[in-house]
């Protein structure tokens, strides 16, 4: 049971020197990556740079202690600091000492949800956002964020978190561009696009390893990092109008205690289940797909624990919401990370640089840090998926395009409740009107297949009916009318066989359904039967009425009630 629920325990007692070795490389690479996004995270949310590195301390030990995965590299991401910073905007002024306590209450909702969600074994929650809806989602959250951040890439105040205010906003102060921002920020820009584009295929010429060449190329942005906070320091762009990081605070994150607030938490809680949600689905992608790679086994219940206890330790930490990052566990799986003890490296590589190097960062310009979210968040907009989606499914894809249409428009949380909402209602529509088909018997065969598609044997007397979606209060009446309507059009029907193959639920508005379809059958003189109820529907069955009242028979398979019936016209 303590194994189950601190996973830490299955691979602490096999430590040993060589996993020590590549944990403590991969955190070493990981922390020098990783500051700079954490800072861009937390201006992103409107929070001071050094929250970000806050949220990279105690938040990765604790879920190296409890989650279930060995790459999964915990902290601050730009879709949660988006979703944070509009969040919190709602309740404080940023940049107020209530915006900090917000966030840390916005963590200790969310920890408290994702604690709660694991420990009742939920994980199927994250079921109800579609691929369609989440991937919409994360394309409209990436040109929202890289918008957001056009304002410091060229030196002007633009406010909001909706792309027509942030757009309106820019517009209105285009006269106030500072050149020096500008030619800094559109310069790391360039650069990081150049090294993403030409950056691999350069470096193999030059000769490097495969293992180099990865590695230079992902240290990008850490070579934009440091030579534009060189740039910064010797020519003093700050003196001419280039916003800089500036001081630090230096040390380890204060204890925090967020005291219970009733009207902060009435307002916070929807925020902070969506950004449990998305943060949840997002961590858990990233995680299964590293796991498959390496085959592992990631149980998603303990992954909400395991995000759960990060997030109560970032609110308790002077943190922000804190989930799995993309960019974060590539590095860490690249850079050969074996265990979540390098995550627990990184966490005090960079508690010693906010103990004894933040001075270093006064001069980091914040236009830098905006070329790397811009480059960072762009890879969310997946124009092959939505071409995909367009070509396969016209209602997915509207879905998809809905939900980037209010993410851009109204916000974050607009989008993904509306993208939840049709996501269902779709759901609810398509098995409302299950597919049904009249199948007959392939010839010289024990196959039966839909009539309507191939050359089938049939039976004047006899309806062999295929339900082709499981049976609940949404589609039971649509049922009713099908079997209702096949009887009306075919006089000459004595049987109705319901193959059941596919039916994994018969609930109790359904099996209503079929006892009024049994009784209405029976008084016009037709016999109802089934064939291919699965094993566990059956268990159900027997524990109603239903299969006493049952006019017909129920058989084991299609072709069993084919040749019981076909001869046995009345």
């Amino acid at each position: 049971m303590l194994k189950r629920y601190l996973p830490a325990l299955l691979w602490l007692p096999h430590y040993n020197r060589r996993l020590l070795s590549s944990d403590l490389m991969a955190g070493v690479i990981v922390t020098l990556m990783v500051i700079p996004q954490s800072m861009a995270y937390a201006m992103l949310a409107g929070l001071p740079a050094v929250v970000g590195l806050y949220a990279s301390l105690l938040p990765a030990i604790l879920y190296a202690l409890l989650g279930t995965s060995r790459t999964l590299a915990v902290g601050p991401v730009a879709i949660i600091g988006l979703m944070t910073g509009a969040a919190l905007s709602r309740v404080a002024e940023p940049g107020t000492q209530e915006y900090l306590q917000a966030a840390w209450h916005l963590s200790l909702l969310s920890g408290a949800m994702l604690a709660i969600m694991g420990a009742l074994k939920m994980g199927f929650f994250a079921n109800f956002l579609s691929h369609p809806v989440i991937g919409g989602f994360l394309s409209a959250s990436g040109l929202l964020i890289a918008i957001s951040q056009l304002s410091h890439l060229i030196g002007v105040d633009a406010s909001g978190y909706t792309a027509l205010s942030l757009l309106n906003s820019l517009v209105h102060h285009l006269s106030d561009i500072n050149l020096p921002t500008m030619a800094l920020g559109v310069g790391t820009l360039m650069w990081l696009f150049a090294v993403r584009r030409w950056g691999r295929r350069t470096l193999i010429r030059l000769g490097l390893t495969r293992g180099l060449v990865t590695l230079t190329q992902r240290a990008g942005p850490l070579f934009a990092v440091i030579l534009s906070t060189v740039i910064s320091a010797v020519f003093k762009l700050h003196e001419h109008g280039v916003a800089v990081v500036g001081t630090i605070p230096a040390g380890l994150p204060p204890l925090t205690l967020p005291l219970p607030n009733a009207t902060l938490w009435q307002a916070l809680w929807m925020p902070a289940l969506l950004i449990s949600v998305v943060g949840f689905v997002e961590s858990i992608s990233m995680a299964q797909l590293m796991a498959a790679r390496r085959r592992e086994r990631i149980v998603p219940n303990q992954e909400l624990i395991g995000l759960g206890g990060a997030n109560l330790a970032a609110a308790f930490s002077a943190g922000m919401p804190v989930s799995g990052g993309l960019s974060r566990t590539v590095i860490n799986a690249g850079a050969g990370s074996r265990t979540p003890m390098a995550g627990a490296f990184a966490a005090v590589g960079i508690g010693v640089i906010t103990l004894w190097l933040t001075p270093w960062l006064f001069h980091l310009p914040v236009a830098t840090l905006a070329a790397t979210i811009i480059m960072s968040v762009l890879t969310l907009v997946d124009i092959p998926l939505m071409r995909r989606t367009l070509r396969y499914s016209r209602s997915d894809f509207s879905a998809m395009a809905v939900t980037m249409f209010m993410t851009l428009t109204d916000g974050v949380e607009s989008g993904l409740l509306l993208g939840v909402a049709l996501s269902i209602g779709l759901f609810l529509y398509r098995t409302s009107r299950p597919h049904s088909a009249l199948v007959g018997r392939i010839p010289g065969t024990e196959h039966f297949r839909n009539s309507a598609r191939h050359e089938t044997q049939t039976a004047d007397h006899l309806a062999l009916l295929r339900i082709d979606e499981s049976l609940y209060f949404a589609n039971a009446r649509y049922l009713e009318d099908t079997i209702q309507a096949l009887v009306a059009k075919r006089r000459g029907i004595e049987h109705v066989v319901l193959i059941c193959s596919a039916v994994n639920l018969i609930d109790a508005s359904a099996l209503e359904s079929l006892d009024s379809i049994n009784r209405r059958l029976s008084e016009a003189r037709v016999t109802l039967h089934l064939a291919e109820v699965k094993g566990p529907v059956m268990d159900r069955l027997k524990k109603s009425d239903f299969l006493g009242s049952l006019s017909g028979r129920v058989f084991l398979s299609t072709y069993s009630a084919w040749k019981t019936l076909k001869q046995k016209a009345k």
